[in-house]
């Protein structure tokens, strides 16, 4: 049973910073790609920023500059580092773990419960 579990949001003033962590656990034999995603209250879901295994990197218009998204292949994690925040930026944060593969080579998309960030002064 593959599960993906979030970390490091909490309540932050405008100009602050967060770093969100992600771990994906199971029986993993690869990942091709990571990300996160958000959604704020009465509004769809959006892509924030995505790694693919080899450190290809996505990042919405609204985070560039200010967010870095890493990951570690090794440990299955990837790293929302988010700086500069906006009161904007106020929601819930998914990490996704797309195309991985267990070792029975099955593959599926997998989402994290989510992360509360809020940016409030």
């Amino acid at each position: 049973q593959v599960q993906l579990v979030e970390s490091g949001g909490g309540l932050v003033r405008p100009g602050g910073s967060l770093r969100l962590s992600c771990a994906a656990s199971g029986s993993i034999f690869s990942i091709y790609a990571m990300g996160w995603y958000r959604q704020a209250p009465g509004k769809q879901r959006e892509l924030v920023a995505t790694i693919t295994s080899v450190g290809s990197t996505n990042y919405a218009d609204s985070v560039k500059g200010r967010f870095t998204i890493s990951r570690d292949n090794a440990k299955n994690a990837v790293y929302l580092q988010m700086n500069s925040l906006k009161p904007e930026d106020t929601a819930v944060y998914y990490c996704n773990a797309d195309r991985l593969y267990d070792y029975s080579r099955t593959t599926g998309n997998y989402w994290g419960q989510g992360a509360q960030v809020t940016v409030s002064s």
